[in-house]
């Protein structure tokens, strides 16, 4: 009997390279290892579900059972891997099954960033990083109205901006001087802070959280200027870490991400990896459209076409709806500067090089019109 194609992980890489491998292999068995349910959602949808009156289970697309028949594929809800034996090609999952594959995808995510923090409180700090996070944060919310989220980046931001909408009363703090500060330049992340503070949100910048002490039935949450908020719920967005741990027992190359070609291959010839775990040629892109671009070329080197992946410009859409954004950041190292309009509704900020090509832009409140004809202009992140 053939060995199955094996991929590990459930969320949006997983599930949309089963369905493009499909379109041009009806026949290999196909096997989805998940570590929880193994349903499919939009995980993108987490940080502004609450103003769009989503919960948990209505913002559950398909159940496993549903995408197993869908793709004509096999998923093991609630199955980790533990090993990755690349001489044998097999796996050994967390109950001790052993499983045999012919191709191996890694689609493992990412994990929440904890930050260093000190308190008997910190166990209580939240982070919503899937559908069961979300569940749990919502139980968590019930009743409640002040929330203090860790983190002004697009996360942060976007939590914020749902919060405050359905009125809670929501604190920001971040260690950078401005929200989106890896994002923005410093124009755009001032426009972003005063549109968000007009709906409420209180953003406490250029300062760390250091204790977190529970009192009764709140946190008290000191900062390192010494001011202290008292704060029903704590929700940690400091950011993502890609989930290296098992490919690097294995052998496979790590740095930031799991590293891979332009194949999307690992230094193992039936080893892959796409999505937020992964490195390409250096770049690590935690975003919707990368994972798009990649399953569909991987889609087709398993199906015995190989196909490099390449990145055109992909816009990030910042779900912020009290400033709306697009962001197309400039590769990293590209020499150039950014050039800024402003006015009260917008603020459109082009990156451009020496000769005044356009490398990247922010496009902030009205300025997002102009998202198309910009976009046309970019250069591709990776050919």
């Amino acid at each position: 009997m053939k060995q199955p194609v094996i991929i590990v992980g459930s969320g949006l890489a997983g599930y949309t390279l089963a369905r493009e491998f499909r379109k041009s292999d009806n026949e290999t068995p196909v096997l989805i290892l998940s570590r929880d349910h193994g349903g499919f959602y939009s995980k993108p949808t987490l940080s502004n579900a609450l103003a769009t009156g989503k919960t948990s289970t209505s913002l559950l697309i398909s159940s496993a059972e549903h995408m197993a028949e869908k793709l004509k594929v096999a998923i093991r809800p609630y199955s980790q891997v533990t090993i990755i034996e690349p001489s044998s090609k097999t796996l050994v999952l967390l109950d001790g099954a052993k499983l045999h594959y012919s191709q191996l995808i890694l689609a493992l995510g990412a994990d929440s960033i904890d930050l260093p923090l000190k308190g008997d409180g910190v166990k209580m700090i939240l982070s919503v990083n899937d559908l069961d996070d979300y569940h749990h944060f919502r139980c968590k919310l019930e009743g409640k109205k002040r929330v203090t989220i860790l983190g002004a980046g697009l996360i942060g931001c976007e939590f914020a901006n749902d919060l405050a909408t359905t009125g809670c009363h929501v604190h920001v703090i971040d260690i950078s001087s401005q929200p989106l500060g890896r994002l923005l330049p410093q124009a755009g992340g001032n426009f972003l802070q005063r549109k968000l503070e007009a709906i409420g949100v209180v953003f406490h910048l250029d300062v760390a959280a250091q204790h977190v002490e529970k009192v009764g039935e709140f946190l008290r949450l000191t900062l390192s200027n010494g001011k202290i908020i008292d704060t029903d719920l704590l929700l940690s967005a400091v950011g993502l870490r890609p989930r290296i741990a098992l490919a690097k027992a294995a052998g496979i190359e790590v740095n930031r991400g799991i590293v891979v070609n332009q194949l999307l291959q690992t230094r193992y010839p039936d080893i892959y990896a796409l999505g937020d775990c992964v490195e390409v040629e250096g770049k690590v892109l935690p975003f919707v459209m990368p994972i798009i671009h990649a399953a569909r070329a991987l889609g087709l080197t398993l199906g015995n076409k190989p196909t490099q992946v390449h990145y055109p410009a992909m816009p990030v859409l910042v779900k912020t709806p009290a400033c709306p954004i697009i962001v197309s950041l400039p590769n990293p190292n590209t020499k150039g500067e950014w050039q800024i309009e402003e006015n009260k509704d917008s603020i459109k900020a082009l990156f451009q090089d020496t000769e005044k090509n356009l490398l990247g832009y922010a496009l902030l409140g009205l300025a997002t019109a102009e998202r198309a004809a910009l976009t046309a202009r970019l250069p591709p992140v990776m050919q």
